[in-house]
C-alpha cells in the first residue's frame, strides 16, 4: 500500500514537473498543447476505487493548476476523467482478467489499450478546454486545439507506456 502511494506520487510529482518545464511551452500550429499529465488515470488498475482515482486526478490537476495558472481547469477535467476511468477500464478488460490488473498493451493487447487510452484522453481534453474557454464563441478554434492537443497528449502517453513496459 505504501510502495503504491510512493510510486503514484512520484508520478504526479514528474508528470506535473514535465508539464511546467516543458509541455506548457510548446503550442504546436498556434493549436496543440499536450496534456500529458492524464497518464496518470491510465496507471491505475482494475480494482481501484472511483473515489480513489477521482482523489489522485484531483490532487495532480490541482497542482498543474497551480504551477500552470489555469484555475480549476486540469482539475476539474482529471476529475471528471478519473471518474470515467475505473468503469471504462472494467468495460474494455478481457472478460478473465483478474481483480488488480494494470492497463497495459501487454495485459489488454495492444488496440484494445490504445482504444482505451483514446478514450480517457479525449474525455479529459474535451473538458480541459470547454473548461478553458467557457464559451462557444470561437467554437472552431477550440474545436482545432482540442482535437490536436487530444491527438498530441494521446501519442505522449503511449510513448510513456512503450518507455515505462519495458
Amino acid at each position: 500500500m505504501l510502495q503504491t502511494i510512493l510510486q503514484r506520487s512520484l508520478w504526479v510529482v514528474v508528470l506535473v514537473a514535465a508539464q511546467m518545464i516543458v509541455f506548457n511551452h510548446i503550442h504546436l500550429w498556434g493549436y496543440a498543447t499536450p496534456l500529458p499529465f492524464v497518464y496518470l488515470l491510465l496507471l491505475f488498475p482494475m480494482g481501484t476505487q472511483r473515489w480513489t482515482a477521482m482523489l489522485w486526478g484531483f490532487v495532480c490537476g490541482l497542482m498543474v493548476d497551480i504551477v500552470s495558472l489555469t484555475p480549476g481547469v486540469a482539475s476539474g477535467a482529471m476529475t471528471l476523467a478519473a471518474f470515467i476511468q475505473p468503469p471504462l477500464l472494467q468495460l474494455m478488460a478481457p472478460k478473465d482478467a483478474l481483480e488488480d490488473m494494470q492497463a497495459s498493451p501487454k495485459a489488454m493487447g495492444l488496440w484494445v489499450y490504445v482504444r482505451y487510452a483514446a478514450m480517457v484522453t479525449a474525455v479529459f481534453t474535451l473538458a480541459y478546454f470547454l473548461l478553458a474557454v467557457f464559451n462557444f464563441f470561437h467554437i472552431r478554434d477550440v474545436a482545432i486545439a482540442c482535437v490536436t492537443s487530444w491527438l498530441l497528449t494521446l501519442v505522449l502517453c503511449l510513448l510513456f507506456e512503450s518507455v515505462r513496459s519495458k
